[in-house]
């Protein structure tokens, strides 16, 4: 963990670093400077470590940045693994994975932050650009289910209906900050909320009027 100490050669405490804050410090520092902007160099200049010391961990830049978006996107993936999401009916299965992917966002958020804004510039990025569209085609089954069950309305596109929801859990990351009085639970409800009573069948919308 971050605040380890190691003994240099001369016996004097110095700053150690585990993979995991690695990771978070390098994120941190891809987001301030870009990750295109950001040398190993920077890195450990902001760790107080020497290069060699990163590369006891990783291999490369590259690297730190798959780790970085592989976190992100295993922890999604593991949603849809979720009893929720697999158990019962399509409708029940969409709120499950809408609401853990706004607590997983809010978890994970530095990592998801940058998943959400690679463009493809590299190996890596297009990789986890090829699973960001695997984990939005496996939501997008479900929303079409969901619809063809009745649970949603028939008037939508289920792929528009997967881009527009996920487009609303997606925008947390731009105001979202830590210890802003909010719990990611109470974050995932609201988001839940507003997305499914928008999203009602047009029957059961009626019959309330």
């Amino acid at each position: 963990m971050a605040g380890a100490t190691t003994n240099d050669n001369t016996g004097r405490k110095k700053p150690g670093y585990d993979l995991d804050s690695l990771l978070h410090t390098a994120v941190k520092v891809f987001h301030e400077r870009g990750y295109d902007g950001t040398s190993m160099e920077d890195l450990a200049k902001r760790l107080g470590i020497t290069k060699s010391a990163i590369y006891h961990h990783v291999s490369s830049k590259q690297e730190l940045l798959r780790l970085s978006v592989d976190r992100a996107l295993d922890a999604l993936f593991a949603v849809l693994d979720e009893p929720g999401s697999r158990e019962g009916d399509a409708t029940r299965r969409l709120h499950h994975v809408v609401h853990r992917s706004v607590e997983v966002l809010v978890d994970e958020l530095p990592f998801v932050t940058l998943l959400l804004r690679i463009r493809g510039n590299s190996r890596v990025e297009r990789q986890a650009l090829a699973r960001r569209r695997e984990f939005d085609h496996l939501v997008g089954e479900l929303v079409a289910e969901a619809e063809r069950t009745g649970g949603l309305r028939l008037d939508l596109d289920p792929a528009l209906t997967s881009r527009l929801l996920f487009g609303m859990v997606n925008s947390v990351i731009e105001w979202y900050r830590p210890r802003q009085g909010l719990s990611k639970e109470e974050i995932a409800e609201a988001v839940t909320k507003i997305a499914f009573e928008g999203l009602e069948p047009r029957q059961e919308s009626q019959r309330r009027r």
